[in-house]
């Protein structure tokens, strides 16, 4: 049996499966409840109308989204901020502009370390002293 402390409370727990105590597990289970249950009476709901209703932080309604326990699909106004822009989104981590350009940066980096693969490497080998040497005389 491994002990540990929760990473929400920090209290000394066994650890199982996860890193909460069983303590904030039932109390995350709890807030889970009261945005479902808000969201069936009030599905055009914005993150912070649902937020101050319930008394749950965006930060854990954020979560319960990206796991896929709340679904977007059926709440049109609910929406979470974009990691690197802080755009509203639905889904994933990032808006579609902040994922294109970041496609865009990976494929140049890869196509410019391409480039440097294929670059003739003159004069660059462990005998390029003796090299330099002979080209003189």
């Amino acid at each position: 049996m491994e002990l540990s402390n929760c990473l929400r409370c920090g209290k000394l727990y066994a650890k199982a499966f996860r890193d909460l105590c069983p303590n904030c597990l039932k109390e995350i289970e709890q807030e889970y409840e009261r945005c479902v249950a808000y969201l069936r009476e009030t599905r055009q709901a914005t993150m912070q109308e649902l937020s101050e209703a319930t008394g749950v932080s965006v930060r854990q309604i954020t979560r319960f989204i990206k796991e896929g326990r709340i679904s977007t699909y059926q709440a049109p106004n609910l929406a979470y901020e974009c990691e690197i822009c802080s755009q509203p989104i639905r889904d994933g981590n990032m808006c579609e502009s902040c994922r294109s350009r970041l496609v865009k940066e990976l494929t140049q980096t890869v196509v410019g370390a391409e480039e440097v693969k294929e670059a003739p490497r003159i004069g660059d080998g462990a005998y390029r002293v003796i090299d330099t040497k002979r080209d003189r005389d």
